[in-house]
């Protein structure tokens, strides 16, 4: 009896994902048409920072750290342009679909996890009117206020001592202290969600 050859509707090789909102996500072929904000604000807000390694009631949550990065980025750049700022909300909304790694895990993965990343950030700024791939200064701003939320929460909330913090992401960013101490408490999965989709609809419009 011969073995029946696999085929691309097989579960075994099943590339895609399908969303709440009733959408199929190819993950090595990604349409812009397949990516809703209501998917990703769902996503991330469910999705962990540090591998659940913080401190808090909740998970400090995706959704919660692209918001703060966007603060942050506001901060350091009081005058960037509107959807610049779109950008850095977004800079890991892939992670919705493929969850997060921590750093040294994707230097152990190597480039393929990167080509799938790639593709889905370039698919979800083609949905929402941003340009595929990003400039290298703006790609450099948005890393910058990455590494400053970081430097946050690595020291509120994962336990880092804050010269370590400071060697591995850079300089605390400044953040007025009431914004501080608002990002600094992880919220609910919900809270996140809820706070992720009103920002994004202020900014996109």
């Amino acid at each position: 009896m011969t073995a029946r050859k696999s085929s691309a509707s097989d579960v075994s090789t099943r590339v895609w994902q399908r969303m709440l909102s009733g959408r199929r996500l190819d993950l090595l072929d990604p349409s812009p048409l397949d990516i809703e904000i209501a998917d990703i604000a769902h996503g991330l807000a469910r999705v962990a920072r540090w591998n659940g390694q913080t401190s808090g009631a909740h998970i400090f949550s995706v959704a919660q750290h692209t918001l703060l990065v966007e603060a942050v980025m506001r901060e350091q750049m009081p005058r960037v342009d509107m959807k610049f700022r779109i950008a850095a909300l977004l800079h890991d909304a892939p992670e919705y679909v493929i969850g997060d790694m921590i750093s040294p895990f994707k230097a152990v993965l190597g480039g393929d996890y990167k080509v799938v990343e790639k593709r889905l950030l370039a698919a979800i700024h083609i949905r929402f009117g941003l340009p595929p791939v990003l400039s290298d200064e703006i790609t450099q701003k948005i890393k910058a206020a990455d590494r400053g939320a970081a430097y946050l929460e690595a020291t509120h909330l994962a336990g880092f001592a804050e010269a370590e913090a400071k060697r591995l992401f850079g300089r605390d960013p400044g953040l007025p202290a009431a914004t501080e101490r608002d990002y600094m408490t992880p919220w609910t999965a919900a809270k996140a969600e809820k706070r992720f989709l009103t920002r994004f609809k202020l900014l996109h419009g």
